[in-house]
């Protein structure tokens, strides 16, 4: 699979997730280019960081909680994409939160915010609205462009 498919597969698994995963949070760490070390079910400890590590730099430091924790999930665009618009609003549906997030005009939607934050920004780094679009749906520019000529 290649780079921008498997952004797409794990921004889905964003979207389809109901609650906050450790492993789907080490995958979301190493699509965005990071080396990252899963915590081995037999070595739990105190000392033992919850979900691995991952390296910045020289430095290992204990794998953020991005598909749970909204701060997180900021912090992680802002280093990777500092300059990208986004934003995070909440739905209330037949009385189930749901959250929608755009990131660089991309949109996501999850049960957590902070799911809904990744996926978008995994759609983001995957190329944008046009990855994520079906391949039958006009461009916006083209459409406009025609009606400029009638």
């Amino acid at each position: 699979m290649d780079r921008p498919e498997h952004l797409l597969a794990l921004a889905d698994r964003c979207e389809s997730a109901q609650k906050p995963d450790r492993a789907l949070d080490a995958d979301i760490y190493e699509a965005l280019g990071f080396n990252v070390r899963r915590k081995p079910s037999h070595l739990v400890g105190r000392r033992t960081p919850p979900g691995g590590i991952y390296q910045e730099g020289s430095l290992w430091k204990t794998l953020g909680s991005v598909s749970a924790n909204i701060d997180v999930a900021v912090g992680l665009l802002r280093q990777k994409a500092p300059d990208w618009r986004w934003s995070l609003q909440s739905m209330a549906v037949d009385e189930a939160a749901t959250f929608q997030a755009l990131v660089a005009e991309c949109q996501a939607s999850g049960t957590i915010g902070a799911l809904a934050l990744c996926a978008a920004m995994l759609r983001a780094f995957a190329g944008g609205p046009a990855a994520a679009a079906p391949a039958s749906a006009p461009a916006p520019a083209r459409a406009e462009r025609e009606s400029d000529h009638d």
